[in-house]
């Protein structure tokens, strides 16, 4: 087993090997110290075709593989989860019930133990047995709607919102609560996160803005935090980079103004007045020069100000240099554990690929 720091060493986890918001949970476990260990099925391999080790999901813990089809295979993984105070699932609702690896067997014989359960649609309801990815999870939230231009179909925010926010943060969270109160009681229990549940969450401030009557609903792409208003949203430099802009408060607001000489313009006397007048005037404003002569006169002051930066350039970029926010292992730059211990701090991740171990060497770790 791999020894690493952080507020959760100690705690020890069999995941069960998976895709997406599992995994991304089981990391953030890792990143955090506990002792986590994979069950990968033989040959096994990532999506889209890549190597194990850019695989950056299944970082900082080791494998085993068990053909859960055979009986010594299956006992052995039923005696790695009777060790652990956590395993966490990504199959659909019935697949560890069919392996003899649901919540039933495995709690009778370690009542302690979290069962963390991680699904699109629930362990229960129409859709529960349906395929389905982040995208269609999302769409029955209100999520998806509420994103892009009105006069466009709303485009797909990769896999952010309820892949790993509504699915694997949810299921993090989730996790953690129920070791709590494991720890505190001796009683286990049954850990349902859904990411279809987690991206509706991920819009609660947006219900209540619509219960209020400050959000619309049938105006995607026209209210404050969904492109609205001029004043929050990004904008296409000369250079063909991108700023972001999200003055929302009035100083915030008014420091903008002043840096970009337009304190005195009656079209901008009202953040909230002509939005159409007001945008036509930033875009024309900001393809004028390029990005970074946005970023020097609006970097230095608070005008609630950033540059649009691809994937390829955030590593470099001051501030993430200056916090470590990027690593490389191995030639990998992948974004460093978070959040930040003062007190246990978490060790550097690996790659994907962590190496493999054997069920005997971690139950000798767990004795």
């Amino acid at each position: 087993m791999l020894d690493r720091n952080g507020p959760l060493r100690g705690l020890r986890v069999v995941e069960m090997a998976g895709l997406g918001p599992a995994p991304f949970a089981c990391m953030m476990l890792a990143d955090m110290g506990a002792e986590v260990v994979r069950i990968a099925r033989p040959g096994q391999k990532p999506m889209f075709g890549i190597d194990q080790k850019h695989n950056l999901y299944d970082r900082s813990r080791q494998s085993v593989t068990l053909d859960l089809r055979n009986p010594d295979d299956l006992a052995q993984a039923q005696t790695l989860i009777a060790r652990a105070e956590v395993v966490i699932e990504g199959f659909r609702p019935g697949v560890m019930e069919r392996l003899g690896l649901g919540p039933e067997p495995m709690m009778a014989s370690n009542p302690a133990l979290v069962y963390g359960r991680m699904t699109g649609w629930g362990q229960d309801g129409p859709l529960r047995d349906r395929a389905g990815h982040d995208l269609n999870y999302m769409a029955i939230s209100g999520a998806l709607w509420s994103i892009g231009p009105a006069d466009a179909p709303p485009p797909p925010p990769q896999n952010i919102i309820a892949d790993l926010a509504g699915g694997g943060m949810m299921l993090l969270a989730g996790v953690l609560a129920a070791v709590l109160h494991a720890r505190g009681t001796g009683q286990g229990q049954v850990v349902d996160a859904c990411m279809s549940d987690g991206a509706a969450l991920m819009m609660v401030m947006q219900y209540g803005l619509m219960a209020a009557g400050m959000h619309n609903d049938q105006q995607r792409g026209g209210n404050t935090l969904n492109g609205g208003i001029a004043s929050y949203r990004c904008y296409e430099t000369a250079c063909g980079g991108y700023v972001a802009l999200g003055p929302l408060e009035p100083q915030f607001y008014a420091e903008m103004l002043a840096q970009l000489g337009l304190s005195d313009d009656p079209r901008f006397a009202d953040q909230y007045g002509a939005q159409d007048e007001m945008h036509a005037v930033l875009e024309t404003l900001f393809r004028s020069k390029p990005r970074s002569h946005w970023q020097d006169i609006l970097e230095r002051v608070d005008a609630c100000f950033a540059p649009v930066l691809p994937m390829s350039e955030a590593p470099d970029y001051p501030h993430n240099v200056a916090r470590g926010t990027f690593v490389t292992t191995d030639g990998i730059v992948q974004p460093g554990p978070a959040p930040r211990f003062s007190l246990t701090p978490s060790d550097p991740p690996t790659h994907g690929d962590a190496g493999m171990t054997t069920v005997a060497d971690v139950l000798k770790s767990w004795a």
